[in-house]
């Protein structure tokens, strides 16, 4: 999928709190897995399907990552450091760019990493009449306990430990120009509170679900799951 140039924007502005004490030396998009840092590796990946101008949203230790990256030559983009002046949340920091955003764009949050094909994401985006367009993913988690089925004072059946199945948000999203009209300037506003705001008034959201690898490095746990990802997926 090799046309103009696609858009993309990276939220590395967080804390990284759940990740404490790496995350007070470094930003946690700069956290080393296998021999690059996350971001690195999500710049890579946004490369390979045509998204070269990358827009990284920045807050804590922006002098770090705007360091780190320079001006994306090294890796055949052109990244551009956008700076918060105190935390916007997740789609404050996607405001602030608005006027650089004028064509259906990707937003990523920094902790994820994942194989999916964001190009055929775009191509389903721009295909559905929806102004956001949510990726997903499915969870699939163990139960440890039998679950029955009863009827008066009897059991009728019983599964044995059975998965639970739960689709979550991925943390890529897609979204169209006029969206951002939906997003007060300069005050706290989550991705979270942009979906509610638009269910709430029946404007269409769009989803496509995440098949390939995905993972959100939200514990330590999940750190140490990326750095046997990294041989696996991404080296």
């Amino acid at each position: 999928m090799k046309k103009n140039a696609l858009k993309a924007v990276i939220l590395a502005g967080g804390l990284g709190t759940r990740l404490k004490p790496l995350t007070e030396a470094i930003p946690k998009p700069l956290m080393p897995i296998g021999e690059r840092s996350i971001l690195e590796l999500q710049v890579l990946r946004l490369k390979e399907f045509g998204f070269e101008d990358i827009y990284v949203a920045t807050y804590y230790k922006a002098n770090y990552i705007e360091a780190f990256l320079g001006d994306g030559s090294r890796y055949g983009v052109r990244i551009t450091v956008s700076r918060e002046e105190e935390p916007l949340g997740t789609c404050g920091p996607v405001k602030l760019l608005e006027n650089e955003l004028d064509v259906p764009f990707l937003v990523m949050n920094s902790d994820i990493l994942t194989t999916a094909d964001f190009g055929d994401l775009y191509e389903f985006a721009l295909g559905i009449e929806a102004d956001l367009i949510v990726a997903t993913k499915e969870i699939i988690t163990p139960f440890s306990f039998g679950r029955i089925e009863s009827h008066g004072g009897f059991i009728t059946a019983m599964e044995e430990k059975p998965a639970l199945k739960t689709e979550v948000l991925a943390g890529v999203y897609i979204f169209k120009p006029p969206v951002l009209k939906l997003v007060p300037h300069g005050q706290y506003f989550g991705m979270d509170s942009l979906i509610k705001k638009m269910l709430e008034q029946g404007i269409p959201v769009g989803k496509y679900q995440i098949r390939q690898f995905w993972l959100d490095i939200g514990q330590i746990d999940d750190y140490h799951e990326a750095q046997a990802a990294y041989e696996e997926h991404f080296k």
